[in-house]
């Protein structure tokens, strides 16, 4: 079977894209810890892991980069406020540069032909999420691969996601829930670190309005 290495965040995306690629990839896993404030996704991404009987997980700390974001964006900073719709605020700087050139290194060492991550058609608002960055990232790292690829010491890479073939966060549940039943529901996508979601934050509402277009009855908890 062939290998597929996924940036796994513990949120509905990234475990609804393993449900999705299960049946046809060996899967790899690897979480990072980059200083947000949603460390609670850290948790649910162990658990999912497990349950979803990823090949191996690694969580990977990369908490340095706190310090070199500093306040540019609400995820990492302790003094910016969440917004609850989207603003550029929310956007970490090339966050999925960086997931996705570790993903690449991991996948090209197990000779995986696949790096995925979770992005889907209705993250249009960030630039890293979208299928024209993903292509151009893959075209570099096969080209900073390209003699071990030439001599057959390496694979060849796709940088995939549900956004690369056309499938929105509601396409991501259906498919999700089918594999996960009511698990699915302690997935965890808030930006904050509470008990349970804010049901407030940009990320929270996404999350309810994904589940109402899926049709699916959302039962989450709520703070809200």
């Amino acid at each position: 079977m062939k290998k597929a290495v996924i940036v796994f965040s513990g949120g509905v995306d990234s475990i609804c894209a393993v449900s999705f690629l299960k049946p046809k990839y060996e899967l790899y896993g690897i979480t990072f810890s980059y200083g947000q404030k949603a460390n609670r996704e850290i948790l649910a991404a162990k658990s999912f892991a497990k349950k979803l009987g990823l090949k191996q997980h690694k969580i990977i700390d990369i908490g340095f980069m706190k310090d070199l974001y500093g306040n540019s964006n609400v995820l990492t900073s302790t003094k910016r406020k969440i917004p609850t719709k989207f603003d550029y605020s929310i956007v970490v700087p090339i966050r999925n540069a960086v997931f996705l050139s570790i993903a690449s290194a991991w996948a090209f060492t197990l000779d995986a032909s696949l790096v995925v991550y979770g992005a889907h058609t209705g993250d249009s608002h960030y630039p890293d999420c979208r299928p024209v960055f993903a292509k151009k990232l893959q075209s570099a790292f096969n080209q900073g691969e390209i003699d071990g690829i030439n001599s057959k010491l390496r694979k060849s890479i796709e940088i995939w996601s549900p956004y690369r073939q056309g499938l929105s966060k509601s396409d991501l549940l259906r498919s999700g829930v089918k594999v996960l039943g009511d698990s699915i529901f302690k997935t965890w996508s808030c930006y904050s670190n509470k008990k349970y979601h804010c049901g407030v934050c940009e990320s929270c509402n996404n999350r309810i309005s994904a589940f109402k277009k899926a049709g699916i009855i959302d039962k989450t908890k709520y703070l809200k």
